[in-house]
């Protein structure tokens, strides 16, 4: 195994907040109903985010930060005075680029006017906003707790203030028809968005939905179809698809995410925030302690705010490098596999040619991606890697 070079890996940050109004019934995040006393918390919180990233300065090694992501749970719960101490206190620790993308996660139901402004003083500038459907009957059935008229409303404040923002959309969902997914993604693009994420509802172990599965969803030929007409009218309408969920207009990828799909580094912070860093004796991840009482009060009680620290077998790296870089429609240089793993490429070697000779990777030995019919058996192609 090659010694690893850091510097040659970008490097993101992100920061989990871990509470919600409600939590919804398909969504296995790490999120939490928030507490009474939320807003006398979040100070504590914000304090406690930037005292768990002390301990990724050394991992840092002055490194360049090229993307924050504030995800969650819904991160717009939180005031702007907060955001502000939060970004303030990242730009005292961190060297980040001039042009580094500062991403937040807000949910229509957490907006109130002029929220959105607050959150462009304190330096972000990409909003990604969970609107999911335009239609009041599928967020309910959902179980949203916004309204279409209050995902609209986000979207006026939202373009008002931001020149880069992305919708979350989902499509599958109980009693949805082609028809009323064509009317979703014509408003969505109609919207003024510069980047659309279309999830496939799926039903995730553990969550409300896989104790109750949700009645009228559609089979499975109905589902493949709605996936093929997102790719239809959102390419038709300048949006190019780059990665399975991911579709941008031009120059308007995320760069946080696009990070993650080429095995970049991520220093994480948060309850339940797992991270990722490379260092010259190899690929190390942590994870925090996902309870939010817990992980706040580790400290207090003598602990550590990570519940798990571990170096990545040599064994496992092929496939955690595929399981990112095959997302992307375009794949990734082959030389890369290396520069991310530190392996030859000849140790995925026998995996490569298979699938190659199966038509699910490109015949391109300078490219690792997927064929289209190797996009349609993602799983299957990843699992090669294993």
């Amino acid at each position: 195994m090659a010694a690893l070079d850091p510097s040659r890996i970008p490097l993101s940050i992100y920061l989990h907040w871990p509470w919600c109004v409600r939590k919804c019934p398909y969504c296995d995040f790490n999120s939490h109903r928030a507490p009474a006393d939320l807003a006398a918390l979040e100070g504590r919180y914000v304090a406690a985010l930037l005292e768990d990233l002390e301990g990724w300065r050394t991992d840092a090694e002055g490194r360049e930060v090229a993307s924050i992501f504030i995800g969650g749970g819904t991160p717009s719960l939180m005031s702007g005075g907060a955001l502000a101490a939060l970004l303030a206190g990242l730009r005292e620790r961190f060297p980040l680029a001039p042009d580094c993308e500062v991403t937040l996660e807000a949910n229509p139901g957490t907006v109130e006017a002029g929220k959105f402004a607050h959150f462009r003083e304190a330096g972000v500038n990409r909003l990604s906003i969970g609107v999911q459907s335009f239609s009041d009957e599928r967020l309910k059935r959902l179980g949203r707790i916004h309204t279409a008229d209050e995902a609209r409303r986000a979207v006026g404040e939202a373009r008002s203030v931001f020149e880069n923002f992305n919708l979350d959309l989902m499509y599958a969902l109980p009693g949805e028809t082609s028809a009323g997914l064509r009317e979703e993604l014509e408003e969505a693009v109609a919207s003024g968005a510069t980047h659309l994420s279309c999830y496939q509802l799926t039903i995730e172990p553990g969550t409300a939905f896989a104790k109750r599965v949700p009645e009228g969803l559609p089979d499975e030929d109905e589902t493949a179809e709605m996936g093929e007409l997102v790719e239809e009218i959102l390419g038709r309408a300048g949006f190019g698809r780059y990665e399975v969920s991911g579709y941008a207009r031009a120059g308007h990828r995320c760069r946080h995410n696009l990070n993650y799909w080429t095995f970049g580094d991520y220093l994480a912070a948060g309850a339940g925030a797992h991270g990722k860093v490379t260092t010259p004796a190899g690929v190390r991840r942590e994870m925090r302690r996902a309870n939010p009482r817990a992980w706040l009060d580790a400290p207090l009680l003598g602990r550590s705010r990570v519940e798990e620290s571990r170096w990545v077998e040599a064994a496992d790296l092929p496939f955690e490098f595929m399981l990112n870089a095959l997302r992307l429609l375009e794949g990734v240089p082959a030389a890369l596999f290396t520069e991310r793993t530190g392996l030859p490429l000849e140790a995925v070697a026998p995996a490569l040619k298979g699938l190659r000779e199966a038509g699910l990777l490109d015949p391109d030995p300078a490219r690792i991606r997927t064929t289209r019919r190797g996009l349609d058996f993602l799983s299957d192609v990843q699992e090669a890697f294993l």
